[in-house]
């Protein structure tokens, strides 16, 4: 295939800007998992023994990938100036595509969500505007950009709210559209989301001092090797807490720890691996170990109690 050029067609540099910023194949399971979790705890965290069919799943699927999309565009518009100074490669300071072409491609992506959701589920509206108000409010940075920018971990978890609110949005998708009120379990699942959102930042931002960009926010340089490392480590811990309290709240009972336990364990060796060796490879490492610390949470704390049920 021929290489994409800024003169291809804006299919064809679509397709480049999501494989190198969006990758729809490797999010996309994620986020159904992520959809499935969320449906499958508040269903059982009321007592539901079934899953929603599957047209409304589909549907919900779409909007939780695409709103997660929608903030990738919103994060180009957010970092242009600093991306156009500090990272010339990546694909709109390069001319790969314009923000002008992603406005557009957001704005259609938003009238698709809206229809969709009017046809389909009107119910949900309210759990889907408030997700896409805290979006609008991250794309003007709550209005005080340079206060933010000048505090990270501010910044950062002030943002992060924008997972458990997609995830009360997908977890409406079992209670909400039914009319009664959310199971209070939920909370323990939404703050899960929360710091798994924060593992999954920290973990891809933990670079080798050579590996370091200037003007590129990574958390060894706010916080150097062993700093950022741990900070990583103290996320996926507090992660793991919530975890194991979202089950037993259930009544997953002695899995629920021994689950989440095990999958902590396993997240430290390539901890232990990159402070011992601090190295592209093993730095990567984390960043993977994040990635699948997320998809095996998420599959223990709903969609594997969920299946099981379903085939029982």
């Amino acid at each position: 295939m021929a290489e994409v050029t800024n003169d291809s067609s804006l299919f064809r540099r679509f397709l480049q800007y999501q494989k190198e910023r969006f990758p729809f194949l490797a999010h996309g399971p994620l986020i159904a998992v992520f959809t499935f979790s969320a449906v499958s705890y508040a269903s059982i965290g009321r007592g539901r023994e079934t899953f929603i069919d599957l047209k409304t799943y589909c549907i919900g699927v779409f909007a939780t990938l695409t709103l997660f999309f929608l903030v990738r565009i919103f994060d180009e518009f957010k970092d242009k100036e600093d991306d156009l100074k500090y990272r010339t490669y990546l694909p709109v300071p390069r001319g790969l595509i314009r923000l002008k072409e992603l406005r557009n491609i957001g704005i259609v992506v938003f009238l698709l969500q809206i229809a969709m959701i009017a046809v389909f589920q009107p119910a949900m509206f309210l759990l889907y505007a408030i997700a896409f108000g805290w979006l609008l409010l991250m794309g003007v940075e709550f209005f005080i950009p340079e206060w933010l920018r000048k505090h990270q971990m501010v910044y950062i978890t002030s943002h992060m709210f924008i997972i458990p609110l997609i995830d009360m949005y997908a977890s409406g998708l079992d209670w909400r559209i039914e009319g009664v009120a959310p199971p209070s379990c939920l909370i323990w699942f939404f703050a899960v989301s929360y710091f798994n959102g924060l593992v999954l930042e920290v973990g891809r931002k933990i670079r080798t001092p050579e590996n370091e960009e200037e003007g590129v926010i990574s958390y060894t340089g706010l916080y150097g090797t062993k700093g950022g490392v741990w900070l990583w480590l103290a996320l996926t811990f507090v992660t793991m807490i919530c975890a194991i309290i979202a089950g037993l709240v259930v009544g997953y009972g002695i899995t629920s720890v021994i689950t989440f336990s095990v999958l902590f364990i396993l997240c430290v060796i390539p901890a232990t691996m990159f402070l011992k060796k601090p190295e592209t490879k093993t730095s990567k490492w984390i960043e993977y170990a994040s990635a699948a610390w997320t998809f095996f949470m998420y599959l223990g704390l709903g969609a594997i109690h969920m299946i099981t049920r379903i085939l029982a």
